[in-house]
């Protein structure tokens, strides 16, 4: 007979396994997209840190 323990560890093995092999849920092939349907779309260092990449806007002088 199995004992506890080893009966647990498998069914956490196959349960991992199958969390593994899921992935993230994409469907399809990987691909770089041409670059005008990408040509608006945010950079990596731009999605990490959006406000330390925004230009500056001018003070505004009070009139």
């Amino acid at each position: 007979m199995f004992k506890l323990s080893q009966i647990l560890v498998s069914h956490a093995l196959v349960a991992g396994s199958m969390v593994v092999l899921s992935g993230c849920g994409q469907k399809g092939d990987l691909y770089h997209p041409p670059t005008a349907a990408a040509a608006h779309r945010a950079t990596l260092p731009e999605t990490l840190t959006p406000q330390v990449l925004q230009p500056e806007k001018p003070a505004s002088t009070p009139k």
